[in-house]
């Protein structure tokens, strides 16, 4: 049997250190030993992008990292967008807009888009779109949440 890892990590802008088993997912290590449920657990082979958080500002599928590659950097989870008890604007375009249905991968689109909007600021439909081509719905269809995203890039001043 291997030896836990020991790692200090910045979740959701806490500073944290745990223990980790060599070969835990991400993904995991953020629902079991956090508690953090809001990152979802699906494809487990980085095609779906309900698993998608923030690894120092950028989108990775936690079903497929390992927990212990996350020492020393900075994790944000989809619990890390709200601010206070007022939701992000990407959290309230994609309510406005009927953006999510069973909320199942919305975690993963709110992240992505994040992602997005740090590094494209005014974003067309066809940006959006070709962004987010790895998160999967099955339930809103792609429409509402292209909407969400150009709605949240102008609520946030960034368009």
């Amino acid at each position: 049997m291997t030896s836990p890892i020991s790692i200090k990590v910045t979740i959701n802008g806490r500073a944290t250190s745990h223990h980790v088993p060599p070969r835990m997912i991400l993904a995991e290590f953020l629902r079991d030993q956090l508690g953090l449920t809001g990152t979802k657990i699906s494809c487990e082979i980085q095609v779906c992008g309900a698993c998608t958080v923030l690894v120092d500002g950028k989108p990775i599928s936690s079903c497929t990292y390992l927990a212990a590659d996350i020492d020393g950097r900075e994790v944000m989870t989809i619990e890390g967008v709200a601010e206070g008890d007022s939701l992000h604007p990407i959290q309230q375009a994609f309510v406005d807009h009927n953006a999510l249905q069973c909320g199942f991968c919305t975690p993963g689109f709110v992240m992505a888009t994040l992602a997005l909007l740090a590094e494209n600021q005014n974003p067309t439909e066809d940006d959006v779109a070709h962004y987010l081509e790895g998160n999967i719905c099955r339930c809103t269809g792609y429409r509402p949440i292209i909407k969400a995203v150009i709605d949240a890039a102008d609520r946030m001043g960034t368009s």
